[in-house]
């Protein structure tokens, strides 16, 4: 057996770099297998073929060094030998002699000279020898077992292979599955007519692939994995279809049919940027910014790996009937391999009624949550917690609703002038909440004229914020307000994330800072 050393640089999985080769070998094995695989599925068939690869590479390097030593062969004085048992030394054959032991049979031995003229004997031309097995492996030296490489680096490598698989034009990638596009099958318009129809008789409610294919008729000696692939190539290449499954699971509706809210960001949510210097920024202020889950705040997804959150709801998405994906709240919220929106089902946790919800990735918020903020009798500021289930593409949330009482809350009135104004009333409430961001609106629709009223007024967001904060501080004995309460307040005027207000905070001169993120309007003449 002859048997070489592998032995791979340290950094060898973390810096790898996805070859022509590697895409040429997945190539091969998508063409051969006919199955369609996930970028994660390939990675531990691209590891185990780059290890095949380098100890094949270990392999021709030590047979270019010389012939392998084994004792069933002859050998002749001069020849040059590599010895696998010794660590791949090279000797040269420098004599040679009939052997005598008669246990064993006819045999020569070999005068062997190694560097430093140091000389050993070995047999050759022995038939009978365990090392004559001719069976070339190599051995791995370092830590560089499937499973280890995996653990360890199994997301790089599953993000640099997508980025080389989008580049070949041979492939197609359907809901995070890859397939050679030459072996799709060929989907007709005349079939994606007839999918447009059962999707259209189905009312907005998505299906299947394989629910499609049964209302369509299609060949019935078809590979049916390969039929369901090219049928979902084909829907994805049509426009008219929305790809909505969370990943793992494909589903189909027409894009006509999504609610208006998936397709185009509500009002309340849609945010026009304003410009800001995040640096100034206490540790205070980056902490609160965390915990107001506003979807607009540029911060790192949460990996605390909760069971369940609360989070207090913001006018804009009380308003719009959705919920934020924050940071705290994405890793509760159902992935997708490529859809921008997703369809999935929250549970209401006390009556376990199914709500059918959309996330939109890319605006980071849920819809579909009106129906249930009403039922509940929720207000701006009320709480909801979030839990997340065991089944796929089913999330739990909760009103913590209780019987209905009288509280004094800020209240958001229209004034005479279509001005908004906030006032303490005395409101039904019906559901624990944050004071800090509680807020009842008795008139909504009046305050909808009221928002569009301020947007077209063309006041800057320095005079905008500067009118809240006056009108807020009316309403507290001491003349300040939290910068919490000022946000919520914020927000229900025009839509704006916590950092650039947080900023301006910081930076004007007439908004003084009274300690623990407490504010103080300091009037100019």
């Amino acid at each position: 057996m002859v048997i070489a050393s592998l032995n791979l640089p340290e950094d060898y999985w973390k810096n790898i770099s996805i070859s022509k080769q590697d895409i040429d070998f997945i190539n091969n094995f998508l063409f051969e297998n006919e199955t369609p695989r996930t970028a994660r599925e390939l990675v531990p068939l691209l590891i185990e073929e780059r290890i095949h690869q380098e100890k094949q590479s270990v392999l021709s390097k030590q047979k270019e060094r010389g012939k392998a030593y084994l004792p069933g062969q002859a050998y002749h004085v001069g020849e040059k030998l590599v010895f696998p048992k010794l660590d791949w030394q090279e000797g040269k054959v420098v004599g040679e002699r009939p052997g005598v032991n008669p246990g064993i049979g006819e045999f020569v031995v070999l005068d062997v000279e190694f560097e430093g003229s140091h000389v050993w004997q070995f047999a050759g031309c022995l038939a009978d020898h365990k090392l004559n097995n001719t069976f070339e492996t190599v051995k791995n030296d370092n830590d560089s077992g499937l499973e280890n490489i995996l653990k360890l680096y199994v997301h790089d490598i599953e993000n640099k292979l997508i980025k080389a698989l989008v580049e070949e034009d041979g492939l197609v990638r359907i809901a995070g599955r890859w397939f050679p596009k030459a072996l799709l099958i060929d989907i007709s318009v005349g079939h994606l007519n007839l999918a447009e129809a059962v999707l259209d008789e189905a009312d907005g409610k998505p299906l299947s692939t394989s629910a499609i294919l049964k209302q369509i008729e299609m060949p019935g000696n078809m590979n049916s994995n390969l039929l369901e692939f090219s049928m979902n190539y084909a829907l994805q290449e049509d426009k008219r279809f929305d790809e909505i499954g969370p990943a793992g699971e494909v589903l189909w509706c027409i894009e006509r049919l999504e609610p208006e809210g998936v397709r185009k960001i509500p009002a309340q949510l849609d945010y026009s940027p304003i410009p800001y210097d995040k640096s100034v920024l206490s540790d205070e202020m980056l902490a609160l910014e965390l915990e107001l889950d506003d979807e607009l705040s540029d911060l790192n997804p949460d990996e605390a790996n909760q069971a369940e959150i609360v989070i207090s709801l913001a006018y804009p998405h009380w308003r719009a009937g959705t919920l934020p994906v924050s940071s705290r709240v994405n890793p509760f919220i159902p992935y997708a391999y490529e859809s921008e929106r997703i369809r999935f089902t929250l549970v209401d946790e006390k009556t376990n009624e199914e709500i059918p919800a959309w996330v939109v990735r890319k605006s980071r918020y849920v819809y579909g949550l009106k129906e249930f903020y009403e039922r509940c009798g929720l207000i701006p500021g009320s709480l909801i917690s979030i839990r997340k289930s065991k089944r796929p593409g089913i999330v739990f949330i909760d009103a913590k609703t209780h019987r209905p009482k009288k509280e004094w809350v800020r209240t958001v009135l229209v004034g005479r002038d279509g001005g908004i104004v906030f006032a303490m009333l005395k409101q039904n409430i019906s559901a624990d909440y944050n004071e800090r961001m509680v807020a009842a609106v008795p008139d909504i629709d009046g305050l909808d004229v009221a928002r569009d009223q301020f947007a077209k007024s063309k006041k800057s967001f320095e005079e905008g914020v500067t009118s809240i904060m006056r009108d807020l501080t009316k309403l507290n004995l001491q003349g300040h307000i939290h910068a919490q309460e000022l946000y919520s307040a914020v927000n229900i005027v025009l839509r704006c994330p916590p950092a650039p207000l947080f900023s301006l905070l910081s930076t004007m001169d007439n908004f003084n800072h009274v300690g623990d993120l407490h504010f103080r309007l300091e009037e100019t003449n």
